[in-house]
């Protein structure tokens, strides 16, 4: 390793993402958090494309009490809040800061993610400072208003010839796909949907299916 370079992180089978928008309350985030924590799930994405700034940092500093050392808690999209709640890392998207400008906020330690949906932009992301590289959605999905065009299992096994960084696939992703997604290439599998009923079981499940 050249002097300076950033070791390579490991990622765990299931990356699972809160959106906030399919829970009531906060009340029931933390509940949910709390019921994929006991089965196992070690890095969970905190997501709010609604919220204003108060709301994110209050629910990711409750989450970060809640979860401990034992999860590792990541900000969807804000650098700044990231570092406000001290969450472990940022996920970013195409549209928000860019990965070098992330990375002078968030500093050298915390994890950055950065989503791409096609060949050029995982490739300019594999250039950049990012810690792992998302490429989606893989099948269609319900967790975005305007969604990228799908890149399938195919799209996935392109992204894996592209980079060597950790690679997370992400969209529409299930137990009954999930398997297949890892066999194309991923790394990681990001879910939201499938986790957010019965999350406890949706996850042991998960952690079955991708061992």
């Amino acid at each position: 390793m050249t002097c300076g370079a950033r070791a390579m992180i490991q990622l765990p089978r299931l990356y699972a993402i809160l959106d906030v928008s399919r829970f009531p309350d906060a009340l029931t985030i933390c509940q949910t958090a709390s019921e994929l924590k006991t089965a196992g799930v070690t890095l969970l994405q905190y997501r709010n494309k609604s919220g204003n700034a108060r709301q994110i940092l209050d629910d990711a500093r409750e989450l970060r009490k809640l979860l401990g050392n034992s999860v590792r808690l990541i900000m969807n999209d804000r650098a700044d809040l990231c570092l406000a709640a001290d969450c472990d890392g940022v996920h970013v998207g195409q549209e928000d800061l860019s990965p070098a400008g992330t990375r002078r906020v968030i500093g050298p330690d915390r994890i950055l993610g950065v989503s791409t949906h096609n060949p050029e932009q995982l490739q300019q992301a594999d250039a950049s400072a990012a810690d792992y590289l998302a490429i989606g959605p893989v099948f269609g999905t319900s967790s975005k208003e305007n969604p990228d065009p799908v890149v399938g299992l195919d799209g996935v096994r392109r992204a894996r010839s592209l980079t060597k960084k950790p690679l997370v696939a992400i969209g529409g992703i299930t137990r009954e796909n999930a398997r297949r997604v890892i066999e194309a290439g991923a790394d990681s599998v990001a879910v939201i949907s499938d986790l957010s009923r019965e999350p406890r079981k949706s996850a042991e499940e998960f952690f079955r299916i991708l061992r």
